[in-house]
């Protein structure tokens, strides 16, 4: 399997590992054509919504994307596109999962434990304005948004409560 291979299976492993632990269910679209990989989607009556959903654009990446408090990812144009729009039934996010240069460093596992290493970061693109780029737009997000249980949850009951990310 060659390593970007690795890397997106890696980044729906993280994904798959969180979502579980949150306790929601994870579908994904038969065909990928509108920049969404992944949807999330919760049971019940979460807030005021029945059912709420999360969709998202899943990126990784071991390149040197980290600057102080915040990742610079390059995302392509139609990313970039199709997640700004603000008129989307269920919102839509961007997550990044950053690993290290050597798969070989990817997972510590012991009997007590398995450790997935780096961190997923999430950002929500929606209102960023139109660019003039042609290929790529280089998004900036906060490091303190990582993609945690806790996260994902807030995440989720926000959209119960009619919030979008």
């Amino acid at each position: 399997m060659e390593t970007s291979q690795q890397k997106e299976q890696f980044s729906n492993a993280y994904l798959q590992a969180v979502t579980s632990v949150a306790g929601y269910s994870l579908y994904r679209p038969a065909v990928d054509d509108d920049s969404v990989d992944w949807g999330i989607a919760a049971k019940g009556i979460i807030g005021r919504i029945r059912a709420p959903r999360l969709e998202l654009q899943l990126k990784s990446t071991s390149r040197d994307v980290m600057k102080d408090n915040t990742i610079s990812y390059p995302l392509k144009l139609k990313n970039y596109d199709d997640l700004r729009m603000i008129d989307f039934v269920i919102p839509r996010i961007l997550i990044v999962v950053l690993l290290p240069d050597n798969p070989d460093e990817w997972i510590q596992q012991s009997e007590q434990e398995l450790c997935m290493r780096y961190c997923g970061y999430w950002l929500s693109l929606r209102g960023m304005p139109e660019t003039q780029n042609t290929s790529a737009v280089t998004v900036t997000i906060p490091r303190n948004n990582q993609f945690t249980v806790t996260a994902l949850e807030s995440i989720m009951q926000g959209i119960g409560q009619g919030i979008q990310p």
